[in-house]
């Protein structure tokens, strides 16, 4: 008896090794479709519908709107150009930001209250 029998049984061995054993090729791709599948939906579909939300979100930005930035700072825009955006982010300090740095849009007058 080899350490090799230990591991796995002769009889195991013998099934596997038969003719005629070969997988069908549908059954050898099922489980990396499935895997795909499984990786799209939990994984690449809920990152593109939260892109698609932040490109609306960006491109209903408006004068007055209060904002929070990737950075933390909150703000209310001033001015939108482009690929810029101004804030307010004190009684006369203004910051120029890009638009992509804008992650949330705020009630109105929350920074009033804060």
């Amino acid at each position: 008896m080899s350490l090799l029998d230990l591991l796995i049984s002769p009889a195991a061995a013998q099934v596997a090794g038969a003719p005629g054993g070969q997988p069908s090729l549908l059954s050898s791709l099922a489980l990396p479709a499935l895997f795909f599948v499984v990786v799209f939906f939990l994984m690449i579909r809920p990152q593109m519908k939260r892109a698609k939300d932040h490109r609306e979100l960006i491109a209903k930005l408006a004068k007055g709107d209060e904002v929070i930035t990737n950075g933390g700072i909150a703000g209310r825009v001033t001015d939108i150009g482009e690929s810029f955006v101004s804030l307010e982010v004190a009684d006369g300090v203004r910051v120029k930001l890009q638009r992509s740095a804008i992650v949330a849009v705020l009630p109105r007058d929350t920074l009033k209250s804060a």
